[in-house]
């Protein structure tokens, strides 16, 4: 049996932030197959924020009307995720279908396929392992 650490964490959220946070949860929420489960509205009782949970994880989307994603590959990234599938030719067609785009600038070769979703963030597709 294993102790747990009083000291250590684990994540529960991952919070990102796009011009039209909706847009965004159903993009990732479709992908990951699930889709939005809560919203959360601001002062006003406007829509602010959207959630789903891929097992213990919650993914939460802002809506940020300044919001723009990096102007990659020139700037530098924040943050990116990276997702596994089964198929990934697959995964790319139904992605690109979905609203991603493929950029021209493909660093990683036969290991993973760089694609933009909706709001221009990057994001990576992996073949299962």
């Amino acid at each position: 049996m294993t102790s747990q650490n009083p000291l250590s964490g684990s994540i529960m959220c991952h919070a990102l932030w796009a011009r039209d946070g909706r847009k965004l949860a159903d993009f990732y929420a479709e992908a990951l197959g699930t889709e939005v489960e809560q919203t959360y509205p601001d002062a006003e009782g406007n829509e602010a924020a959207c959630a789903f949970h891929v097992g213990r994880s919650m993914y939460l989307f802002y809506t940020s009307p300044s919001c723009t994603a990096p102007n990659w590959p020139e700037e530098e990234l924040p943050f990116h995720m990276d997702f596994v599938f089964p198929d990934v030719e697959a995964a790319e067609r139904r992605l690109l279908e979905m609203g991603a785009t493929k950029p021209a600038h493909q660093p990683g070769g036969k290991h993973w396929t760089v694609l933009l979703d909706p709001s221009g963030q990057p994001f990576c597709i992996h073949g299962a392992r």
